[in-house]
């Protein structure tokens, strides 16, 4: 694999900016905010159909935030940090546990074309008919369509909150005509959002909605320089398998150097010279059991 020597990160002020209005409005009627939301998705939906943003990594970064929260409804303990751990550092054999099985809900959820297929390979408890079910719940808007099965479900079983919002958020992708699920809704809304009903729910939805848009393209366009950044310094790497690597790199939130096609001590050493040339993390602040990202 070969990648381009030219300096691409200048190409990045190309992005568009999401327009300061609608970071700055204070909206509270619901239709001021079903305004801003369709902005905000808008925007969204042109910077997420740009060569330059990685979207795979983007929509895998958007998916441990989105297990986060789910997380957090549900009252657990675990961040960011014992997520990752609880996905990268499974053996074969071991079980994720309760935060593990959420966060890797969440990424099998968008890492495939959104399809009955993807939701259920997400979501293995439920029945192919019961997904298509609580979907056909949403009707109308994508807002709305979004926020109505997200209802749904959450009348039948109140405690099933990721199942929830990854449907509602992959019915969202289908009324946008979004070919992969983009985690939203789990981010923006609060605890208390989920025992709402109607229109304070849809209220709540396109608030949620709004706050998730500024920041999936504030994370677009930073993963995007970092990317960038990777690629640039990729024909410096002479190890075999290097290019394999930055492409895990470029699809993935963190990646442990056993992941990476390489013998382990050159996989570490790959990783060290990321980190030297400033092209990945070192996302633990570990000495063993390190995991990097871009």
């Amino acid at each position: 694999m070969t990648f381009a020597r030219h300096d691409p990160i200048s190409d990045l002020d190309t992005l568009p900016r999401m327009p300061a209005w609608v970071t700055s409005a204070r909206a509270e009627t619901l239709e001021d905010l079903a305004f801003l939301s369709g902005a905000a998705l808008n925007h969204l939906h042109l910077v997420l159909g740009r060569e330059e943003v990685t979207q795979a990594l983007l929509r895998d970064r958007l998916a441990l935030r989105a297990a986060e929260a789910c997380v957090t409804f549900s009252g657990r303990p675990e961040r960011e940090a014992e997520l990752r751990d609880a996905v990268h550092l499974l053996r074969p054999g071991d079980l994720p546990g309760p935060a593990g099985e959420v966060c890797l809900a969440w990424r099998r959820a968008v890492e495939r074309p959104m399809s009955f297929k993807t939701l259920g390979r997400a979501l293995p408890t439920l029945e192919p008919g019961q997904i298509a079910t609580w979907l056909d719940a949403g009707q109308g808007a994508p807002v709305n369509r979004a926020a109505r099965v997200l209802e749904a479900v959450l009348i039948e079983a109140p405690r099933m909150e990721t199942t929830a919002l990854i449907l509602a958020d992959g019915a969202l992708a289908q009324a946008l005509g979004w070919e992969h699920l983009v985690p939203l809704l789990a981010a923006g809304l609060k605890r208390a959002d989920l025992r709402k009903h109607g229109d304070d729910l849809r209220l709540a939805c396109h608030r949620a909605l709004v706050s998730s848009a500024v920041e999936a393209v504030r994370q677009a366009a930073d993963l995007a320089r970092r990317a960038a950044h990777l690629k640039a310094v990729a024909p410096k790497l002479r190890a075999k398998g290097a290019g394999d690597a930055v492409e895990m790199f470029l699809t993935r939130d963190a990646v442990a150097p056993s992941a990476l096609p390489l013998l382990d001590r050159a996989a570490r050493r790959l990783c060290d010279r990321l980190v030297e040339l400033g092209a990945v993390r070192e996302l633990t602040g570990r000495d063993t059991f390190r995991l990097y990202g871009v």
